[in-house]
């Protein structure tokens, strides 16, 4: 029979860590925790080949389920002394979602689970405490509701709130137990005012709704955008965690808190997070009450005049240090941690590897490598490169001047400055018009996952720093001030208060999630400092690579940004984009219009000089390092006016009939340019394009190397060769212009010709064109449009939803297609090295600075990959990644 339950508590467990794929990360952790001996309330868990089960069959449950689920229910109730739906001695439960990827906040939960009319008595009388028992019994209604029965939770809040008022109080824990009783009953009206049915007494029948809920709630919309956002795959499935109830809202002797085992946003090594005394675990993150510090340490940082858990329960806090000790140390990697204190008993409800920002990130894994906890090897490997791209961007100047008009908690790192914008799908809509926003909400809610991924930072009135948007903002690498609590929201007239000033939707505002201030107006900016602990796992990375790591450039700005972020070398420099400005493009212009070579040629001859300098400039910033020039790749018509304004405009400087310019712009028009006359194709139509780059490339390589006494190889690159013939024609070319310049200049220049391979018959061809070409450089952009025969200027229209449907699982724009691409790349460079042996080998398409692609490129035997400059870190640490997933 299948096994679709396992248990653990008291000790004992049926799985362990490593069981992530089929308990998921909650479940897996519980079970581990429960093996180590930790106090782990008992429980079981609903392996995840349940929830594709269910989706595969109609979303029904394996036939054997249900007898599993009531004998592990029988093993809780021996485990503490309870029977599940017993009216005198009930057991009560939890019921959570728990994917093997960490997604928080995106599924479903319910607590209090087996509270009903009968239930609730026995419990208050146990508790000797009827406040606490329909304290409890009226959230397990409001969230059971919400959760399974879809009555929105804010019905239930409007009446607590109206309560509240009409008692002139402020706090939940002002209310006694006459209050709870009256709202319970309130709350169960309003079931069935709005649902026309009962809230559920059977206790079985709660658990089987909301064990539905959570496997339903792994396809509900803020899961399905988290899980895009996070490359995590659908068929995953979610496991289900049934569990004990343990009470940290049984008086002021309980508490429940959420910590981590160091500071997710510096790494520090310190324990960090908040708790509330007489209070249930989503209470902490829901940002309704101010939550206190576990340290006392914390506490005096934070100002605050409420006692911190260690003063407060010395005890409990310090089994609670000691646990967060034991569970970092078994891990080897920062924890967090949520715990409930049940009168005074520590009650450990998960662990799990902690989300940190990137700065954190790289203190800890350097910290844990220098404690002995971790390898090198194993720090390199616990950096996400892409989160590197939090650290890349600019921060607010310190000198710069500060209108600051509000201040929360610093919870998410970096500066952000946009319009403010009240709601989600605002957000989603000015990102997709181009324009910067701050997402402004009293608080954030799941549903909020689009709005934060598009803005460029959130700002919170109300929430701690554990709440819902502090977490999923350093998740994220969004910067994010939460718990500005002297900012006034309202939503209805669209405006945000501060200090006396209102800011309308569309102010701009800046915010720093390092200090936690929020600024009037945009702030000036500066670059971050790439040093300490980044630059201790880079140099670790440079040393367990072994593909090199090139940028693509052409400007000298982005030549120094590259080389400032470790490139080694110019893998693409585009010449065409350094024709646009100015005298440039008026000099390309008139090559174009010219209706014999000896007019190209004159024409050509004026940017000659331009050319030449901009080489040099590359080379001396490069140093000695490898560039590769790419010829002219584009096709003519993209040099040229396009409106009869511009037409105009361009023949009065050019001082050419504009009907002419129009008779010449219509006659380059192209169907489809991007498989039109251009690439190698110019070169052999316009040979005297080629020989002006190639002299420009070669006098500027003979400047630099007597200028810097160091040696140039330029590598020269032919582009969109299909036929072997078309880099033999241009390449003689470029041994020509060669040797006419060494002659002239008397020196003796080394350089490489080679070709970009990005058209399926030059990778099936690769063998005949490797006997000409000196190196192969992927130019994996057009050689996926090529293969798939797309437009990535198109393609974007229904890619998307092609992923939704699960076409495709990633654009393949964005990531390399293995599969297809990838094999076209396997096989040229096979047939490469068959022809040529050691022929260089590289990348040079933007998935040059994609991780999965990199990992490709390792497994393919790849020289090189590059990628934008500010990509070059994330590049250098995917590829040592890459190299120790090979090894």
């Amino acid at each position: 029979m299948a096994k679709w339950v396992y248990n653990f508590g008291n000790g004992k467990a049926e799985g362990r860590v490593g069981d992530k794929n089929l308990l998921g990360g909650k479940g897996a952790n519980l079970a581990e925790m429960s093996g180590l001996g930790l106090p782990v309330p008992p429980g079981f868990t609903i392996t995840t080949e349940v929830c594709t089960h269910y989706y595969a069959n109609a979303q029904s449950y394996p036939g054997e389920l249900k007898q599993q689920v009531e004998d592990a229910l029988a093993r809780i109730g021996a485990d503490t002394g309870r029977r599940f739906g017993d009216p005198r001695n009930p057991l009560l439960v939890s019921v959570r979602s728990g994917a093997r990827a960490s997604m928080p906040g995106m599924m479903d939960t319910v607590l209090n689970l087996g509270l009903n009319d009968a239930t609730v008595e026995a419990l208050a009388e146990e508790a000797q405490d009827r406040r606490f028992a329909y304290d409890s019994y009226r959230r397990f209604i409001q969230m059971y509701s919400d959760v399974v029965m879809g009555l929105d939770h804010e019905v239930f809040e409007e009446i607590l709130e109206d309560e509240k008022a009409g008692l002139g109080i402020e706090f939940d824990t002002e209310l006694d137990a006459g209050h709870w009783i009256g709202l319970v009953e309130r709350y169960k009206a309003k079931v069935v005012e709005e649902l026309g049915q009962p809230f559920p007494q059977d206790p079985h029948e709660q658990l089987w709704g909301a064990i539905g809920a959570v496997f339903s709630s792994w396809m509900n919309h803020r899961a399905i955008t988290y899980r895009r956002l996070h490359n995590i795959p659908e068929g995953w499935g979610t496991a289900v965690n049934v569990q004990a109830m343990v009470f940290g809202n049984m008086g002021d002797s309980s508490a429940t808190g959420v910590a981590f085992t160091r500071d997710p946003s510096t790494g520090e090594r310190t324990l960090y997070g908040e708790f509330l005394v007489n209070a249930q675990g989503e209470d902490v993150v829901a940002g309704i009450r101010t939550p206190q510090n576990i340290t006392e340490e914390a506490r005096i940082a934070a100002g605050s005049d409420k006692p911190s858990l260690q003063k407060l329960m010395p005890e409990a806090f310090g089994e609670f240090a000691r646990t967060a000790e034991t569970l970092e140390r078994h891990y080897r990697d920062m924890q967090d941690l949520e715990f409930t204190i049940e009168r005074g008993k520590l009650w450990m409800l998960q662990t799990r590897s902690g989300k940190r920002t990137a700065k954190a990130a790289l203190r800890i894994a350097v910290e844990m490598a220098a404690e002995g906890l971790i390898t090198r090897e194993e720090a390199v490997g616990r950096i996400d490169p892409a989160s590197l791209d939090q650290l890349l961007h600019p921060t607010i100047d310190p000198a710069a001047k500060r209108d600051v008009i509000g201040l929360g908690l610093p919870a998410s790192p970096g500066a952000a400055t946009g319009e403010i914008v009240f709601s989600s799908d605002e957000a989603e809509e000015a990102k997709a018009a181009g324009r910067k926003v701050i997402l402004v909400r009293v608080e954030t809610s799941p549903e909020d996952i689009h709005g934060m991924h598009a803005a460029e930072g959130i700002l919170t009135t109300r929430g701690g720093m554990t709440s819902h948007a502090a977490v999923v903002a350093r998740g994220m690498g969004k910067p994010c001030v939460s718990g500005a609590g002297t900012l006034r929201v309202d939503y209805k007239t669209q405006t945000m208060t501060a200090l006396g000033r209102s800011f309308g939707r569309g102010d701009v505002v800046t915010i720093d999630g390092a200090s936690g201030q929020v600024l009037a107006g945009a702030t000036a900016m500066q670059q971050p400092e790439l040093s300490g602990d980044f630059a201790a796992i880079m140099e670790w990375a440079d040393a367990i690579r072994r593909m090199r790591v090139r940028a693509n450039a052409e400007t000298p700005a982005d030549a120094r940004t590259a080389r400032s972020f470790g490139a080694e070398g110019i893998g693409l420099c585009r010449t065409e984009h350094m024709f646009f400005d100015g005298e440039r493009i008026v000099a390309m212009r008139e090559m174009i219009l010219a209706d014999s070579e000896t007019g190209r040629r004159a024409a050509l001859a004026k940017l000659l000089p331009m050319q030449r300098s901009d080489f040099a400039e590359l080379f001396e910033i490069m140093a000695g390092l490898p560039v590769t020039i790419r010829l002219l790749d584009p096709p003519l018509h993209e040099f040229l006016p396009k409106t009869e304004e511009e037409i105009a405009e361009v023949a009065a400087v050019l001082d050419v009939e504009a009907e002419l310019l129009r008779q010449r712009t219509e006659a380059l028009h192209e169907f489809n340019p991007m498989l039109g006359h251009r690439g190698c194709r110019l070169a052999v139509s316009y040979p005297e394009i080629a020989e002006m780059q190639a002299r420009a490339i070669f006098e500027a390589a003979a400047e630099a190397a007597a200028k810097t006494g160091r040696p140039v190889e330029p590598e020269i690159m032919v582009p969109l060769v299909g036929i072997v013939q078309e880099l033999e024609f241009v390449k003689a070319r470029i041994d020509q212009v060669a040797a006419e310049v060494m002659a002239e200049t008397g020196t003796s220049i080394a350089y490489l010709t080679g070709t970009m391979i990005e058209l399926p018959r030059a990778a099936i061809r690769a063998h005949a064109i490797a006997q000409v070409a000196e190196f192969f450089s992927f130019g994996t952009n057009d050689l996926t449009q090529t293969t798939f025969g797309i437009s990535r200027d198109d393609a974007a229209t229904f890619l998307e939803t092609y992923r939704q449907k699960g076409v495709i699982e990633t654009d393949p724009f964005v990531s390399l297609d293995i599969e297809g691409v990838g094999e076209l790349v396997r096989m040229a460079a096979d047939k490469g090295r068959t022809a040529r042996e050691g022929i260089k080998l590289g990348i040079c398409g933007e998935h040059g600075g994609d991780p999965a692609s990199i990992r490709f490129c390792e497994e393919v035997g790849l020289d090189y990959v590059s990628c934008s400059p500010f990509r070059v870190p994330i590049a250098r640490l995917a590829a040592a990644q890459a190299a120790i997933g090979k090894a």
